[in-house]
C-alpha cells in the first residue's frame, strides 16, 4: 500500500503552477503555494519544540487556510486533531486538553469565540502547551504562552533564510512508509452526548485514498465545490485530500449552503463531483422539481407512459444544469444519512447520475461505495474491497438485518484514552461493530435498516426500525422532518411542520396541526399492528442536529 502523503507530495510537485484551493469568493492558493505555506508552518512547528508524534488541534471553519495548516501538521509526522467549529468554546479547550494537543490552529471566528468566552486564557494551563496561532494570516495570539513572545518574528527570518530564493519542487518532500503511525484524532459528535476521539492511523487514510482513486472519477483541472465540514472525514478525504492528489481544483463553500447559494455556487463552480448530504439535495428537489410535478397539466401528461419518459428526461437535464452542468461525469455523491425514498425514486427513474456511500468516522470512513453508472437504488454502495471486510451478524443476511461488522485496513486502531470505549466497539474476534442494522445481498451491495441504538423493542419482543416510518412521514406533503421515538411502550411520532407548503396548499396555521396529524395517523393503514403510531406531537422549530446533519436523536427520546 502506498503512503496518502506520497501522493500529496507527487500532487504538489506535478502540478505545481496549477490552482489547488479557491476560498468561494475570495483567494486562490496554487499547489506550489500549498508547498510554501506547509514549510512555513514546519518552521513553526520546530521553532516550538514539536516533535514527532506530538499532537496540534486545529479548529476553524472551512478554508483553504485550514488545508494548507492541515497538510502542514501531517508532512510534519505529527498528529492532526480536528475539531469542529461548531463545539463550544469551552469543549475546544477541554478536547485540547484531552488529546494532549500542544498547540491549536483557529481562525479570527473561532478566536474571537474563545475570548468572548472569557476561555481563550485557559490554554496556558494544559501541560506542554505552546501557543495559539491564527491561520489567518498566520498570527500568534496574545493568549498563547509566555514562551511563544516573539514567536512569529523569528519563523518569518528563518523562512526568508531557508527559502531565499523561493520555495521550489525540489523542496518538496513529504514521502513516508510509516502506515502504522497515528495520523489522526478525530472528535466527532456523533448522535450521542459525548464525543470520542477515533484514533486514524495514516494506513487507514491511504486505503481510502487508493481506494478513491481507483474507483471514483477526478482529472488535473477538475473544479470541485467542497461543502461538507472537514473536520469530518468524509469532508477531509473526498472533498479535500483525493481530489487534491488528482490535481483538481477545489473551491471551498464556508457559508451556511442555502438552496439560493448552493445554487448560485454550483452554477459559477460548475464541479464535475459534488458530496453532500442527503438533506441538500432534498431541499433542491423541493424547490426545483416537486413544484413543478405538482402542476395540474404535470400530472396529468405524467400519467401517460411514453409521455413521462421524456419529460423526466427534459427534468433530469436541467437538473444537472442546476449542479453546473458538469456533475453528469462524475456523480453527485451523497453520504451521511438516508436518502428521501421519494426523491430517490424520482432521481433513479429520471437517470439522474447519484450514489448514495456508507461509511463512519471510525473506517475513515469508507465502507461502502459503487460508481453511480452501477449503483442499486436504496442501497448504500457494495462493499469498499479491499479497503475494508464486511460481514452482517444475522443467519441470512440477505433477508434477516443484522448489525453491519467491518474489518480492514481502514479500521480505527481505539478510542484516545479510553480503552472501554474501545473494547464495546469490537467482537471477540476482532471486527468493528458500526451499530447499523442491514442486510448484503448476492452482489454485496448494503442496505441499512436503521441504528442498533435506534431500534425500538416493542413489550412483546417486536424489532422497530423507527427510519423506516419516519421516511414515510417525511414524505408527507406538510412535513420537513420527523423522529419516531418509544414511551410507555407506544411510538410517538415528533414533526416539523412545512409552514411554507401548508400555505401553498391554502392550510392556515390553525389548521395545519391538525392537518398534519390526521396524515401522520393515516399512515397507520400501512403499518404493521406491532409499529403503529399512537401519537403525534407538531413541532415548528426544526431538530438539533450535528455538523453531518443528523439529527441528535439523544435530545428527544
Amino acid at each position: 500500500m502506498k503512503h496518502y502523503l506520497n501522493f500529496i507530495d507527487e500532487a504538489i510537485k506535478k502540478y505545481w503552477n496549477e490552482p489547488a484551493f479557491t476560498n468561494y469568493g475570495g483567494n486562490t492558493f496554487t499547489y506550489g503555494d500549498v508547498a510554501a505555506g506547509i514549510e512555513k508552518y514546519h518552521i513553526l512547528f520546530e521553532k516550538c519544540n514539536i516533535n514527532k508524534g506530538d499532537k496540534i488541534a486545529l479548529c476553524c471553519k472551512n478554508s483553504a487556510e485550514w488545508c494548507i495548516a492541515y497538510l502542514a501538521v501531517l508532512t510534519y509526522d505529527v498528529v492532526a486533531v480536528p475539531l469542529l467549529p461548531d463545539f463550544l468554546p469551552k469543549n475546544v479547550v477541554d478536547l485540547t486538553r484531552i488529546s494532549d494537543s500542544r498547540m491549536i490552529l483557529v481562525d479570527d471566528a473561532i478566536m474571537a469565540g474563545l475570548v468572548k468566552s472569557d476561555v481563550a486564557e485557559n490554554f496556558a494551563s494544559i501541560e506542554g502547551f505552546c501557543c495559539i496561532v491564527n491561520i489567518n494570516g498566520m498570527k500568534l495570539m496574545p493568549q498563547s504562552n509566555n514562551v511563544a513572545i516573539g514567536l512569529m518574528e523569528d519563523v518569518e527570518k528563518a523562512f526568508e533564510v531557508r527559502f531565499s530564493k523561493g520555495v521550489t519542487p525540489k523542496r518538496v518532500n513529504y514521502t513516508k512508509n510509516n502506515l502504522d503511525a497515528l495520523a489522526v484524532i478525530s472528535f466527532t459528535s456523533g448522535t450521542s452526548s459525548s464525543p470520542k476521539g477515533v484514533m486514524i492511523p495514516a494506513r487507514a487514510i491511504s486505503a481510502n485514498l487508493e481506494f478513491a482513486r481507483k474507483e471514483m472519477e477526478a482529472e488535473v483541472g477538475w473544479t470541485i465545490l467542497s461543502i461538507l465540514p472537514l473536520a469530518h472525514m468524509f469532508g477531509q478525504a473526498f472533498d479535500f485530500i483525493f481530489p487534491f492528489s488528482k490535481g483538481c481544483h477545489i473551491y471551498i463553500f464556508n457559508v451556511k449552503p442555502t438552496p439560493a447559494r448552493l445554487i448560485a455556487a454550483l452554477a459559477e463552480v460548475k464541479p464535475f463531483m459534488f458530496l453532500t448530504v442527503p438533506l441538500v439535495v432534498e431541499k433542491i428537489f423541493r424547490s426545483k422539481v416537486m413544484p413543478t410535478l405538482e402542476k395540474p397539466l404535470m400530472k396529468f401528461l405524467m400519467a401517460i407512459p411514453g409521455v413521462r419518459g421524456l419529460l423526466l428526461s427534459k427534468i433530469c437535464k436541467k437538473l444537472v444544469a442546476t449542479f453546473g452542468g458538469n456533475v453528469g461525469i462524475g456523480g453527485l455523491i451523497l453520504g451521511g444519512a438516508a436518502i428521501n425514498k421519494e426523491v430517490e425514486q424520482l432521481m433513479h427513474e429520471m437517470k439522474f447520475p447519484y450514489l448514495v456511500g456508507y461509511g463512519m468516522t471510525e473506517c475513515a470512513p469508507l465502507i461502502g461505495y459503487k460508481g453511480w453508472r452501477n449503483f442499486v437504488m436504496r442501497s448504500c454502495g457494495a462493499v469498499a474491497r479491499p479497503s475494508v471486510e464486511v460481514r452482517i451478524d444475522s443467519e441470512n443476511p440477505a433477508e434477516v438485518p443484522g448489525e453491519i461488522q467491518v474489518k480492514g485496513d481502514a479500521v480505527m486502531v481505539g478510542y484516545y484514552k479510553n480503552d472501554k470505549a474501545t473494547n464495546d466497539v469490537f467482537t471477540d474476534d476482532g471486527w468493528l461493530k458500526t451499530g447499523d442494522m442491514g442486510t448484503m445481498d448476492a452482489g454485496e451491495n448494503m442496505y441499512i435498516r436503521g441504528r442498533c441504538k435506534n431500534m425500538i423493542l416493542t413489550a412483546n419482543g417486536q424489532n422497530i426500525y423507527p427510519e423506516e416510518i419516519e421516511d414515510m412521514i417525511n414524505q408527507l406533503p406538510m412535513v420537513t422532518e420527523s423522529l419516531i421515538v418509544g414511551r410507555k411502550n407506544a411510538l410517538v411520532a415528533l414533526v416539523v411542520v412545512n409552514a411554507d407548503a401548508a400555505t401553498a396548499a391554502g392550510v392556515s396555521d390553525e389548521a395545519l396541526a391538525q392537518a398534519v396529524e390526521a396524515d401522520v395517523l393515516a399512515l397507520n393503514k400501512e403499518l404493521p399492528a406491532y409499529s403503529k403510531i399512537t401519537a403525534c406531537e407538531i413541532r415548528k422549530e426544526p431538530f438539533e442536529k450535528t455538523p453531518k446533519l443528523s439529527i441528535k436523536r439523544f435530545m428527544y427520546n
